[in-house]
């Protein structure tokens, strides 16, 4: 039977109430990779308990990643680690500081098997889990529900509804469906109207490097986000840990610069998750660079599955030299959503 480990969009309380969103399925042996969103705070919208948070993270932008980093570095420094094989500071949570680790699926099945004590925005919940299971066939334990609503802090009259969903077959099944379902007029669950539309694209111009025209292009790729009886919904796929390889530490990552590229992504199916990976080949990078360049990885949510195979991508991001310890090879990479980057890189296809 396969060990549940931490996996993405999973949450970690600490000892002093903070709340963290896991990132990815990759940590240290000590300690999980995450970032800050939750605080309890007097004057806080979300509330479990009588107790009141407010969000740190109020926006998933890199500037505003950098801003929670100021706080922890104040007084809670314990939580900013440098990573001698990333070779950059990032926020993880050690162990001995957790107080209880949030698994989103247990929740999930929790508000399954308990819908007569749950509130509405609960059962719209349940409600959307188990249509979205009809209509792609895949077991409601596939499933599990991320933010607000597995910390209990949600508020039904503005909370959303963030999904996650399980495995990489399980994940292109439910993209397919979800693409199918948008198509057909009338349906429970559709795509974001006009004035949805237009309020998610300036968003993105407001918050991200990109002009209207990428901004339309990303939001056409996006079968992830929709609406269900008139709340918005989010779905993100994670990996089950038989279907991840990569330990920490097996690749160490040296920085190399910022660099500007095009590229032909090779092989897109990792793209989907977070991290989002795209192959890439036939790269040109503008002005003088690494021509090894061999995949392009993005932290930001917004940028992944956004590109197929065959197609062309315009990159910014931060050259990485990546060494494997376990083979010995060696080749360039490019992160998009670094620290240093300052919200500045982008992934746009050019189609």
């Amino acid at each position: 039977m396969t060990v549940r480990f931490f996996r993405d969009r999973d949450f970690i309380r600490t000892q002093e109430g903070f709340l963290f969103c896991v990132v990815g399925h990759c940590h240290p042996v000590d300690r999980v990779v995450s970032y800050l969103k939750y605080i309890p705070a007097q004057e806080g919208l979300w509330q479990r308990d009588n107790i009141k948070f407010k969000r740190v993270m109020r926006k998933y932008t890199i500037p505003n990643l950098l801003e929670t980093f100021n706080f922890l570095s104040e007084n809670y420094h314990h939580y900013l680690f440098f990573s001698p094989v990333y070779n950059i500071k990032m926020t993880a949570v050690p162990h001995n500081y957790m107080k209880r680790h949030y698994k989103c699926e247990e929740r999930l099945q929790e508000l399954l098997k308990n819908t007569m004590s749950i509130d509405r925005l609960q059962e719209k919940v349940c409600r959307l889990v188990v249509l979205l299971s009809e209509r792609s066939s895949i077991q409601t334990s596939s499933f599990g529900v991320t933010g607000s609503i597995l910390l209990d802090i949600h508020n039904p009259e503005f909370s959303d509804i963030d999904l996650t969903v399980y495995g990489i077959k399980n994940s292109y099944f439910l993209k397919k469906t979800l693409k199918k379902n948008y198509i057909i007029r009338d349906s429970d669950i559709r795509t974001f109207e006009d004035s949805e539309r237009k309020q998610w694209i300036n968003q993105k111009i407001k918050n991200h490097p990109i002009n209207l025209g990428e901004a339309e292009r990303l939001f056409s790729r996006k079968w992830n986000i929709g609406v269900f009886e008139h709340t918005s919904f989010s779905l993100h796929p994670v990996k089950l840990e038989e279907e991840t390889t990569d330990k920490y530490g097996d690749k160490i990552y040296r920085p190399e610069g910022k660099i500007i590229l095009q590229a032909v992504v090779a092989d897109s199916q990792d793209s989907i998750f977070l991290p989002g990976t795209y192959k890439v080949e036939e790269v040109k990078v503008v002005g003088n660079g690494s021509t090894d360049i061999r995949e392009v990885v993005t932290y930001e949510d917004l940028y992944c599955g956004v590109a197929e195979a065959g197609e062309v991508i315009s990159v910014r991001g931060k050259l990485e030299h990546v060494e494997d310890i376990q083979t010995g090879l060696e080749y360039d990479r490019v992160i998009v959503g670094s620290t240093e980057g300052r919200g500045k890189e982008y992934i746009v296809p050019k189609n």
